[in-house]
C-alpha cells in the first residue's frame, strides 16, 4: 500500500472544472428560460448562428456530442419550428440543419447573454479570454493524452 496521500475533492482540478461547468449552467438557466432554451440547445444555436445549413454530424462534432444526443435535441428544435432538417443534395446519407426565420430571430433576443456571462465572472474581457484559451489548450492536451 502506498504512503501517498489521496487528494481531497477540493484539490482536484477535474472537480474544479466540473463544478464550474455546473455554475455556468445555473448562471445561464434563468436567461435561457426566458428564451425557452436549454443550455445544450443554446450551444447548438451559437454554432448555427455562426454557420447556418450544416450537417448534424458537423454540429455534433463542434459541440463534442454524439448523434444519439444531438438528434433528439435537433428534433425538439424542429418541433418548435426553430430549425429544419433536410437531406444533403450531394450525399443523401447526411442530414443538414437550417435555421428557420424564428430560429434566426432568436439571435437578437440572445445577444445580451454572452456579455452577462463575462460580467458574471467578475473579470475583464481579456482575463476571461485568457482563461478560455487555457481551458481549450487543457482540453486539447487531455484529448491528446488518451
Amino acid at each position: 500500500m502506498s504512503d501517498e496521500r489521496m487528494p481531497t475533492i477540493d484539490q482536484m482540478l477535474c472537480f474544479a472544472v466540473y463544478s464550474a461547468g455546473h455554475a455556468f449552467t445555473r448562471f445561464y438557466k434563468p436567461r435561457l428560460d426566458a428564451l425557452d432554451l436549454t443550455y445544450p440547445q443554446y450551444l447548438a444555436f451559437l454554432v448555427l448562428w455562426e454557420k447556418d445549413d450544416i450537417t448534424v454530424k458537423a454540429l455534433g462534432e463542434r459541440l463534442f456530442l454524439d448523434s444519439g444526443t444531438i438528434t433528439p435535441l435537433i428534433k425538439r428544435l424542429e418541433a418548435r419550428d426553430l430549425v429544419s432538417r433536410h437531406r444533403d443534395e450531394e450525399d443523401e446519407r447526411q442530414v443538414r440543419i437550417r435555421l428557420t426565420a424564428a430560429g434566426k430571430a432568436l439571435k437578437g433576443k440572445a445577444l445580451s447573454i454572452p456579455l452577462a456571462a463575462i460580467e458574471g465572472t467578475g473579470q475583464s474581457l481579456e482575463a476571461t479570454e485568457a482563461m478560455r484559451r487555457e481551458l481549450v489548450a487543457l482540453r486539447e492536451r487531455l484529448d491528446g493524452a488518451r
